[in-house]
């Protein structure tokens, strides 16, 4: 069905880019070097993207930074839902900020991530990528396919790098939801804030639940990814609640 589509354009030209890395890779990597190409692949496409991720950071920046302004207004308006919409709209009007700010950037970027997963998913429809191996290990291979001391040893790494990830960030989204007293740019008060609070520590172990279904090169993937949203994570969303975007 997405035979035509332009998504599966977009990763046929993706799959041929790797593919491309990897000849390149292939004197300096040998066998590795389509593992090496996924890598450097990620990284390549996190990068062209980054200006939407800058973008999406300033509007949760500016959110965070209106947080007790907004608390203020929710207590005062309790009762009166039609006046505490009004008021939140001229905050932000007047902050030049928006309550979505952030929602648009993060959109754009998903087409990206949705081309790469289905390339190290599916291997391009083609295949051939999935063909090719790390330490004896096809791309293609499942944890349900089997197990032997290579796929042990592979996985094992690479599920124990992403495992360790995701609890750097969980921590990370405690300590900025502590530091700013917002949870992904709302308020850690309100209807629903505790339900909140306590599901967005969890989302990063997703990616270590979706690793033990998706072939090893799709795990490339995950964790090359999720290691550069943690790099985002430190250079990026330092909690700043007294001094962010104050112009």
């Amino acid at each position: 069905m997405l035979a035509f589509s332009p998504v599966h354009d977009a990763v046929g030209a993706a799959g041929a880019a790797v593919s491309w890395l990897a000849d390149a890779f292939a004197p300096l990597t040998g066998g590795a070097a389509t593992a090496a190409a996924i890598v450097l692949f990620t990284v390549a496409v996190r990068l062209l993207i980054s200006p939407l991720t800058l973008a999406q950071v300033r509007g949760e920046r500016r959110r965070a930074a209106l947080a007790p302004e907004v608390r203020q207004l929710q207590q005062r308006h309790a009762d009166d839902p039609t006046r505490l919409q009004s008021e939140l709209f001229a905050l932000y009007r007047r902050a030049g900020a928006s309550p979505v700010a952030g929602c648009l950037p993060a959109l754009l970027q998903a087409p990206f991530f949705l081309v790469m997963y289905r390339l190290f998913a599916t291997g391009g429809d083609g295949g051939g990528l999935l063909d090719e191996r790390l330490a004896g290990v096809p791309l293609g291979w499942r944890l349900g396919d089997g197990l032997s001391v290579p796929v042990v040893l592979v996985f094992g790494v690479l599920l124990a790098a992403l495992t360790g990830l995701a609890w750097f960030s969980s921590r990370r989204a405690k300590r900025a939801a502590a530091a700013t007293g917002t949870v992904a740019g709302a308020p850690t008060e309100g209807p629903g804030a505790a339900m909140l609070a306590g599901l967005i520590p969890l989302l990063p172990y997703v990616t270590v639940l979706v690793a033990l279904v998706v072939p090893l090169a799709a795990v490339l993937y995950l964790v090359t990814t999720t290691a550069w949203t943690a790099l985002e994570q430190v250079t990026l969303r330092r909690p700043q609640p007294e001094s962010i975007d104050k112009r």
